[in-house]
């Protein structure tokens, strides 16, 4: 089971990659193949809507199937596949493409590991398992911005988009030879319960918001408006820019490695969820009020919100203590569903505040404190609401049950 895992790590590092790494190639495909901030911002919307679409038929087959066949086979078309498509387009359409087949190819990969850590591990150890999944995953993350940037300089971006879809195609038939499923018990089939049951939930439902919003800044200011905006409003070129969402991506990955030891440390959940989303609605107020603060003091506040909207593993550590054992791959993936729509949602949304503005031209910072603005109102909503949500205590594990 560990040489399985590991080999998830790096399904999930692929998934990081993709979903993040339009930022850095937004100076060359505009270039290249005519690709608009609008164009690419429909495009990483698009990884995101089919990432979130996926999510109920994967958990489906993660209940009927297993994590093994689920993320070798969809990693391979969609991960694979995508880098081919990719590699060949000659337009934006081909980009666009390109990033849904990346969605479904990276849709199974972190709910497979959450499912093994669900049903083979304590429920008090899940959130540090779930954090540090994402945390070692992250890489994709790092390599999607200095050092991307230095290999399309180097080789060409066709040729980077190549490499990866030999590396998707490695991995998913690594997955396939190593993966184990865990063990099902033998009266799981006669439990009742559906996606019905957990979708009218009470206390799973006042996580949605949350869970909605959570991700979108860091995920919305990472993936795509990172670099339009350091290019238009600081005028950082392809190098800079890559540096930035650098500092940015360290900084996601690192609080998936702290948000885990924080819960335990204050001994709960909800207010370790909920004390980090609050700061970072409070830095993007701080954005919207003043877009041209200066290039070094947005990079440090990019930062700063990457760090603190990390909390997902903790809000989905909360969500799986109310979903039943036979119920598990369904009940994570509901929540992810939400979690990676709202990232799909909020990127359709700026990307229809993009198409007001003139084509081919530098956009002003009033345009990007706007996004700024639409990202921390929503976390904030979020948050409202996730105050009423309830926590059972979770006695944490004893020294000799953990799981090989």
């Amino acid at each position: 089971m560990k040489l399985g895992i590991f080999f998830l790590v790096l399904g999930y590092f692929l998934s990081q990659f993709y979903r993040s790494f339009l930022a850095v190639l937004t100076p060359v495909l505009a270039t290249d193949i005519g690709a608009q901030p609008a164009d690419l911002s429909f495009a990483s919307g698009l990884w995101f809507l089919v990432f979130a679409a996926m999510q109920i038929p994967v958990g489906w087959a993660l209940d009927r199937f297993g994590p093994r066949l689920t993320t070798s086979v969809l990693l391979l078309i969609g991960g694979g596949g995508g880098a081919i498509v990719f590699a060949l387009a000659q337009g934006p359409g081909a980009v666009q493409l390109a990033m849904a087949l990346f969605g479904l190819g990276g849709a199974p990969v972190l709910m497979g590991s959450y499912y093994i850590f669900a049903r083979m591990y304590p429920q008090a150890m899940f959130a540090t398992l779930a954090g540090a999944m994402i945390g070692f995953g992250s890489a994709g993350n790092l390599v999607a911005s200095a050092p991307l940037s230095w290999a399309v300089n180097s080789f060409g971006w066709r040729e980077t988009m190549w490499g990866l879809a030999v590396v998707a195609a490695l991995v998913a038939g690594a997955l396939l030879a190593a993966l184990r499923d865990p063990p099902r018990q033998a009266d799981e089939a006669e439990a009742k319960g559906s996606l019905l049951s957990l979708v009218t939930n009470r206390d799973l439902i006042v996580l949605f918001p949350l869970m909605l919003f959570n991700y979108a800044p860091a995920a919305g200011l990472r993936g795509l408006w990172a670099g339009p905006y350091f290019r238009d409003v600081f005028g950082l070129d392809q190098t800079g820019i890559g540096n930035a969402t650098l500092a940015m991506a360290i900084a996601m990955a690192l609080g998936n490695f702290i948000y885990g030891p924080a819960e335990r440390l204050f001994g709960s959940k909800k207010r370790v969820v909920l004390g980090g989303n609050l700061l970072g609605a409070a830095l993007l107020i701080v954005l919207w009020a003043k877009p041209d603060m200066g290039w070094m003091s947005s990079v440090i506040l990019f930062t700063a919100i990457g760090f603190f909207g990390a909390s997902f593993p903790v809000i989905m550590a909360h969500g799986q203590l109310f979903m039943p054992r036979h119920l598990t791959g369904r009940g994570i993936t509901l929540l992810n569903l939400f979690g990676v729509g709202g990232v799909a949602l909020m990127q359709f949304l700026t990307g229809l505040m993009a198409k007001s503005l003139p084509r081919g031209q530098a956009a002003p910072a009033d345009f990007y404190g706007q996004i700024f603005l639409l990202f921390g109102l929503s976390l904030l909503v979020g948050c409202v609401i996730y105050a009423f949500s309830r926590e059972p205590y979770i006695e944490a594990p004893s020294k000799d049950n953990g799981t090989d």
